[in-house]
């Protein structure tokens, strides 16, 4: 992929570098709340080396957000197909983000996602960018109100990868953007 460049941030693919900071996210309990697994190193960077060899040839994926200034990997902002949830049709696209928890609350996340939004829109050339989080996951939902998604109540499921044992992490609320509301609320 071709960087991507915001005002603090260059939003690129996965490097050797990011191991640790990638396995540190996939295991730390903060970031991880709303999932109902954590990541050992070895699954940690095989899911590293997914997103990097997915970004390869895609041109996009939940790419490594790095600081421009410290060039410190802060987490991953991006797009992603949706293939694994099969009933959204195919071609769906989602904006995802998970960082360390001590660039939570700094903007990051909307800043690194408006840059992905104007990607997905302009380059990829997308009809709808859609986003999805656990029910009660409010830091995501912001992060989508802020982007200027829509809540779909209708379309709020239960997530098939969430085994019954984690009841409480099953549902999940989904919010949609397509590209003329995005258009018509740009700055």
């Amino acid at each position: 992929m071709t960087p991507i460049r915001t005002e603090r941030l260059i939003l690129r693919n996965w490097e050797d570098r990011d191991r640790e900071l990638f396995y540190r996210i996939n295991s730390d309990e903060r970031v991880m709340e709303f999932f109902p697994f954590r990541r050992d190193r070895a699954a940690a960077d095989a899911k590293m080396d997914e997103f990097r060899a997915w970004i390869a040839e895609d041109g996009y994926g939940f790419a490594a957000a790095e600081i421009i200034e410290t060039r410190q990997c802060i987490g991953f902002v991006g797009l992603l197909d949706t293939d694994h949830l099969p009933f959204l049709p195919a071609g769906t696209v989602e904006i995802g983000w998970r960082l360390a928890p001590e660039f939570w609350g700094h903007g990051y996340v909307t800043e690194a996602a408006e840059a992905w939004l104007a990607y997905g829109f302009e380059t990829l050339g997308l009809d709808e960018i859609v986003s999805f989080a656990v029910r009660d996951n409010s830091r995501s939902t912001a992060v989508m109100k802020r982007l200027g998604m829509i809540a779909d109540p209708a379309s709020d499921f239960d997530h098939p990868g969430i085994p019954d044992s984690h009841a409480m992490l099953k549902r999940h609320v989904f919010y949609r953007l397509t590209a003329k509301e995005w258009q018509k609320n740009r700055p």
